[in-house]
C-alpha cells in the first residue's frame, strides 16, 4: 500500500486527529460514519495504518453464513478503533450500559437479575456457570442433550468432577417432555438442570421455556441453566417467567458484536447461593459480579475493544427495532434460503416442526462429482463462508441466517451455490 503521510515512526509530530464520533446513536450519525468507511482504501495485502486516522487500509470482509463468529456492520468494527483504559470512567459507563441493556432484552429488572460479562468465548461463560452453580457437595446435574453443545456441557461437568445425568435425544428430535418428567422424578436428588436453546450442531430449537415450566412444577428447588449462545437477541425469550436462573450468550452472535467476551444473565437470589462454591478463581461469577456492582471494575483485564464494539452493536439492535425486528429479518433470510435451495433440489436434515431460522443443515448432494472440500473452497473464493456439518449420522453442511446478512445476501448465496454446482458438473435440480 502507499506510504502514509505520517506513521508512528515518523520524526515529525503527528497531525491533529480529525474530529470523529465512535458512539453515534442516530441513524444520520451512523450514515456519516459509514461514509467514512466506504472511502477507505482497500487492499488484501496491506498492513499500514495512519496514527492520525488519515489513512486506514482495511481488507474486504467475507459474507459469513455461519453460526458464529458472525458478520458485523462497518460501524461496529469502527467502534474498536480507539483505546480506553479498563478503569477509565468512560469504559466503566460503557460496561454499565451493556449490563443494563442486556437485562432489558431479557425482560428482567436489575433488582432481580444481573449481567456478568466473562472474558473469553461463549464456552468460557458456560464453564463459569457450571463451575459455580452446581454445589460442591452432592451436586448432581441433568443435561438435556441432542447435539454437540449439550454434550460439551456434560463434558465440562465431568472434567470438574460433577455427577452428570445425561438425558439424551436423537440429534434431529426435540426432547420428549413426558420422558424428561419421568427422568426428573427418578432422580429426586438432582440439584441442577442444563439445556441448549438452539443446538447449532444441526439447527434444532429446544423447548427451553417449557422445560423451565416443567422444572417449576416437578422440582422447584432445582437451578436451571440455559445455553442461549446462538439465540439470545435473535429469538424473543422471557427468562424470569420460565424459571431460568442462569443464561449464557456471547458477544459475537445475534447481537452482532465481535468475539472477545461472553456474558451470564443470573438471578441475583440464586447467584448469592453460589458464594464460595466456585471451583475456579477466574470463573467465580459471584466475585466477578461483586466487583462490577461495587465499583464497575473487572477483577482481571477485560476485552475493552470488544466491549466498545458490543455497545455499538446493541445500539444498532435498538435502531433496527429490537429483538422482534431482528427476528423478522432472520426469518426472512431463512425463507429466501429455503425457497432457493429447495428449487435447486437440496434437502434439509430437519423437519419444519423442529428446524430453526438460526442455522439450517442440508444433506450433501447424492452425486459422484460432489466433494464438500471443493464445494466449500469455490464458495469461499467468492467470499462466501459456510460451515461443515456437525451431526454424527449424516453427511451435511450448514448455512447460517444470522449476523449482518440480508435477504439479498441469501439470494446471492443461492445463486453462487447454483454456479458452483455447474462448475462441478452437478446438474440441477438435484435428483434423489
Amino acid at each position: 500500500c502507499p506510504v502514509p503521510a505520517w506513521s508512528p515512526f515518523s520524526p515529525s509530530p503527528a497531525p491533529a486527529p480529525r474530529p470523529f464520533s465512535f458512539g453515534c446513536t442516530t441513524m444520520a450519525g451512523r450514515r456519516a460514519v459509514s461514509s467514512v468507511v466506504r472511502t477507505l482504501s482497500f487492499s488484501r495485502s496491506a498492513r499500514c495504518f495512519s496514527g492520525a486516522a488519515s489513512q486506514v487500509v482495511v481488507p474486504p470482509s467475507k459474507k459469513l453464513f455461519t453460526p458464529g463468529p458472525l458478520g458485523t456492520t462497518p460501524t461496529v468494527k469502527l467502534a474498536m478503533l480507539r483505546d480506553l483504559g479498563s478503569r477509565d470512567i468512560e469504559f466503566v459507563n460503557t460496561v454499565k450500559e451493556i449490563r443494563s441493556g442486556l437485562l432489558e432484552l431479557a425482560h428482567v429488572s436489575e433488582k432481580e437479575y444481573t449481567t456478568i460479562p466473562v472474558q473469553g468465548s461463549g464456552t468460557f461463560a458456560v464453564e463459569s456457570v457450571i463451575t459455580c452453580y452446581v454445589p460442591r457437595q452432592k451436586g448432581k446435574l441433568l443435561v438435556v442433550m441432542n447435539g454437540a453443545y449439550g454434550q460439551r456441557i456434560a463434558k465440562i461437568a465431568e472434567v470438574l468432577g460433577i455427577e452428570v445425568v445425561p438425558f439424551e435425544c436423537a440429534e434431529t428430535e426435540k426432547p420428549n417432555l413426558a420422558k424428561l418428567e419421568e427422568t426428573l422424578r427418578a432422580h429426586p436428588d438432582l440439584t441442577n438442570v442444563a439445556a441448549v436453546h438452539c443446538e447449532t450442531s444441526c439447527g434444532i430449537i429446544n423447548p427451553v421455556e417449557e422445560i423451565g415450566q416443567l422444572l417449576q412444577r416437578v422440582c422447584p428447588k432445582v437451578l436451571y441453566f440455559v445455553d442461549a449462545m446462538s439465540s439470545f437477541g435473535g429469538i424473543p425469550l422471557h427468562i424470569a417467567n420460565n424459571n431460568i436462573h442462569f443464561l449464557v450468550s456471547s458477544a459475537n452472535k445475534c447481537i452482532q458484536g465481535v468475539p472477545g467476551f461472553s456474558y451470564v444473565l443470573a438471578s441475583r437470589k440464586h447467584l448469592d447461593q453460589t458464594q464460595g462454591q466456585s471451583r475456579s478463581l477466574s470463573f467465580d461469577l459471584y466475585e466477578q459480579n461483586k466487583g462490577l456492582d461495587e465499583n464497575g471494575q473487572f477483577r482481571f483485564t477485560p476485552a475493552t475493544h470488544s466491549m466498545l464494539a458490543f455497545r455499538q452493536a446493541m445500539r444498532e439492535l435498538q435502531d433496527e427495532g429490537g429483538v422482534e425486528a431482528r427476528n423478522r429479518r432472520y426469518r426472512t433470510n431463512k425463507e429466501v434460503l429455503q425457497k432457493g435451495l429447495s428449487a435447486l433440489g437440496f434437502k434439509e436434515l430437519l423437519t419444519p416442526e423442529v428446524s430453526s431460522y438460526i442455522i439450517t443443515t442440508y444433506h450433501f448432494p447424492k452425486h459422484a462429482n460432489f466433494d464438500f472440500k471443493q464445494f466449500y473452497e469455490k464458495l469461499n473464493a467468492r467470499d462466501m463462508v459456510i460451515y461443515p456439518g456437525k451431526v454424527t449420522k449424516a453427511d451435511c453442511f450448514r448455512i447460517g441466517s444470522i449476523g449482518n446478512l440480508t435477504p439479498q445476501d441469501m439470494q446471492a448465496l443461492v445463486d453462487a451455490i447454483a454456479a458452483v454446482c455447474g462448475e462441478m458438473g452437478i446438474p440441477l435440480p438435484l435428483k434423489e
